[in-house]
């Protein structure tokens, strides 16, 4: 039996299944080189609105929610799961309880160094929380822009080269995209302050960091559409992001492995601060 990489937690978010461009079958590799006490799912794994609107579920999409049962099961990995914007039909339901599951609005994940607030973060996004319409608008403005990105890296993989994210360059180089990711930080820095948090954890935005905004420890897990990233916790109070295209050699001998087989050792790179 091969040894498993053992984390404290392991927070994910923005698995968007439910679209084309889920990258479930990465995640279901990466979880199966770990082992954690805590599987925080944080928000947007389900897209309800995609599904709502002739979305595509995969069979690598159920075989994700497989891997996630059999975390609970076999390791008594305990699963909170955490409503998004995308997901949000689960508010009506709040909160839900049962075995190794837990279903809520936020988390308070305790550390010796004091507690982190896990929240998704479309509370924090004006557009998201005042007009649902022009979200809807956005969210198929950014499917449409990933069609794009497909078929270009289509060209691009036939030319020997490598991926490109266009919405990613998109955000990096348009000022107002910039400025709505400083925004929202700052408001989630102030947020977890008037909380009594030593840090925030959050998604939503698609965009991974690991930085101090101020005295509060600001992380964003990322997506796993584009950004392919996740925090982990070595420790209780040790946070790092990693990222599945730095361990991608040794993942991907996973991904054509049966659901009960043993995973290769693997320590997944923590991304550049």
């Amino acid at each position: 039996m091969k040894e498993k990489t053992e984390y404290h937690s392991i927070i994910i978010s923005d698995v968007h299944l439910g679209t084309r461009d889920s990258k479930a079958e990465q995640l279901i590799a990466f979880l199966k080189t770990t082992r954690c006490r805590k599987l925080i799912l944080n928000g947007d794994i389900v897209d309800g609105w995609a599904l709502r609107s002739g979305g595509r579920w995969t069979d690598a999409h159920t075989k994700f929610i497989r891997v996630v049962l059999k975390k609970m099961e076999k390791d008594d990995t305990e699963v909170i799961y955490l409503r998004g914007n995308h997901d949000d039909i689960l508010e009506r339901f709040l909160p839900i309880n049962f075995g190794n599951l837990r279903i809520e609005q936020e988390y308070i994940h305790e550390t010796p160094q004091g507690d982190y607030l896990v929240v998704h973060g479309d509370g924090f996004d004006s557009v998201t929380t005042s007009c649902r319409f022009i979200a809807q608008l956005g969210a198929y403005g950014y499917a449409f822009l990933l069609r794009i990105n497909r078929l270009y890296n289509r060209w691009r993989s036939w030319r020997g080269q490598e991926y490109f994210s266009l919405s990613k360059t998109v955000k990096a180089r348009v000022k107002s995209a910039v400025s709505f990711v400083d925004r929202y930080e700052d408001q989630l820095h102030h947020f977890a302050k008037g909380r009594g948090c030593v840090g925030i954890i959050c998604g939503h935005i698609h965009t991974p960091a690991d930085k101090m905004i101020g005295d509060v420890h600001y992380l964003n897990s990322g997506d796993w559409v584009e950004s392919l990233t996740a925090i982990v916790e070595p420790e209780p109070g040790v946070f790092q992001i990693v990222d599945y295209e730095a361990m991608s050699l040794i993942a991907d001998q996973h991904l054509a492995e049966p659901d009960d087989s043993e995973a290769l050792p693997a320590r997944p790179v923590p991304v550049a601060a």
